[in-house]
């Protein structure tokens, strides 16, 4: 189970990270231009101009790292279900560690949580 561990605990800080670059740094710089935003905002603060090196860098950051972290969070998925399994977390436990993987910096939190428990239930691993 230490490997189980180790695989989730890398994947949570890979994705976790990805995510707050993502929301913080690539969406702000993609769309924070004064246009309307998804079909959702009528308009976004104008910290940057249509066209700018700074909506470009966003919009790099949008396009490769949203896809980048998709793929990573599936695997960060099944990471954290197979620890899971193999830890005899509950239901509920184990829906709000994969649930949390989905919220900037909240991943930090649910990593540090889970592996806690982990080593709190499985000694051996401490």
């Amino acid at each position: 189970m230490s490997r189980n561990l180790t695989a989730y605990r890398v994947m949570a800080a890979v994705v976790g990270v990805l995510l707050v670059v993502l929301c913080l740094i690539g969406v702000p710089l993609a769309n924070f231009d004064g246009s309307p935003m998804w079909g959702v905002f009528d308009s976004t603060p104008a910290w940057f101009a249509t066209g700018s090196d700074a909506q470009h860098a966003g919009d790099l950051i949008t396009t490769y790292l949203g896809v980048a972290h998709g793929w990573l969070y599936m695997i960060f998925l099944f990471s954290a279900f197979l620890l899971s399994r193999r830890a005899g977390w509950d239901l509920p436990f184990t829906l709000v560690t994969l649930a949390c993987g989905t919220v900037p910096v909240l991943s930090f939190w649910a990593e540090r949580r889970a592996t806690r428990r982990v080593r709190a239930e499985h000694p051996e691993l401490a």
